[in-house]
Formats: C-alpha cells, structure tokens, sequence
C-alpha cells in the first residue's frame, strides 16, 4: 500500500538517507528503530509528505505521491495521512472534540456528520467523558489518545507515528500500545511507528533497523 524506492536526503553536508527502500501492506504494524541519527524521523516525514527526498519516489496506493505540491499536497495528506508526534499539537483554545474535528472540517464533508464521528472516536478511546475538556485539563495519556483520535478522523489509509510514547509513563505508554493494536484488529488501521521504546516496537508486525541512513 505504502511503498518507497531509492530515498535520498542531505542536509548540507550530511547525507542523512542514503537509497532507502521500504514497502508496508495494508493492516500492517510496522516499527522503525535505530540509534538517534539514523535517519528514521527524516524518513518518516518523507513517507508522510512533510518532506521531500533528493533523490527517490514515494507510492501511497500505486499513486505517486513525493511530486504532490501546494494545495493538492495538503488535500491529499489530510484525506489519507495521519500522523501521531511526540508532542501532541493540540490546539489549546479548543476541546478535545473540537480538536479532533479540524482535519474533517477542513475538507468537504458535513459538519455534523464529522462531529459525530469524532464523538465516536473519543467513545472508543475511552474519552466520552474528556469531550469538551480543553488540553490543559487533559493528563498526558488523555491528551495523546485525542492526538490519535485526530489522527483517525479523515480514516486514513496509515498513520504515522514519531516516538508516540516519548511524553508518556510506561503505564501511558502500554495503553497506547494496545490501543493501536485494537485500532488495527477493528478497523484494519496500518501504522508506520518510529520509536525507541522496546516493548512497542516488539508489539509490531514487522521491525525495520536503521543506521547510518541505511535500513539494515
């Protein structure tokens, strides 16, 4: 569903990729690791669109997706790309619902109907209470379970996370663990995850080693 062929990246004088390929299917949980500096977050941003390579093609679904510009770009990252940070970018001025909502709002469908599948969202991920809760009075598995939530509104065809679990306990951090494994057993989700964290990574349906720009 996913796949990528020949990626390069320099960052002036430091070749950050160096001719990675990667391909993930569809439903797949598939992990990246590797020492800080492999390259893992660059890749993952340029499998996500957030980046362009130097050098390489990306594929989403047979279409060609590293050449999308503009408002063509950011349509087609918001209809079939979610991403999951470290940090969880919520937007403090508004709820938990009204978080997860943006994306939706922001392509043509009914707002009501996108409202109503965030409310649904937050009911699976255990937030029915959370829902008109700001940010700040959410604790940090809340807030990154909204995160995750925003992640899924559009139904995307995967979802990127980059070191999801970095701001969590370990409690937090089995939780969502779980989480994405339900997320992939109901609803068939696929998940490319950069991270550190042993115990998620071994979760996954398949672990990518990076290192030196390289997957090995």
């Amino acid at each position: 569903m996913l796949s990528a062929k020949d990626i390069h990246k320099r960052y002036g004088p430091v070749e950050v990729l160096k001719g990675v390929d990667i391909s993930i299917n569809p439903g797949e949980i598939v992990s990246i690791v590797g020492p800080s500096g492999s390259g893992k977050s660059t890749l993952l941003h340029i499998l996500g669109t957030l980046d362009k390579p130097d050098r390489g093609e990306v594929f989403l679904n047979n279409e060609t997706i590293s050449h999308l510009q503009g408002n063509r770009l950011a349509s087609f990252r918001n209809k079939h790309i979610g991403f999951v940070f470290q940090f969880h970018h919520l937007l403090p001025e508004f709820s938990a619902l009204e978080n997860v909502c943006i994306p939706g709002w922001l392509t043509s469908r009914n707002k009501n109907e996108v409202r109503e599948k965030a409310e649904e969202l937050l009911r699976i991920l255990g937030l029915v209470q959370r829902l008109e809760n700001k940010p700040n009075q959410l604790s940090g598995g809340e807030q990154q379970r909204v995160a995750v939530a925003r992640a899924l509104i559009n139904k995307p065809d995967i979802v990127f996370a980059d070191e999801p679990t970095g701001n969590l306990d370990s409690v937090h951090a089995r939780e969502l663990h779980n989480l994405f494994i339900d997320l992939r057993n109901q609803f068939k989700q696929t998940f490319l995850i950069v991270t550190h964290n042993e115990e998620m990574a071994e979760m996954s349906d398949r672990i990518l080693h990076m290192k030196d720009g390289r997957i090995v």
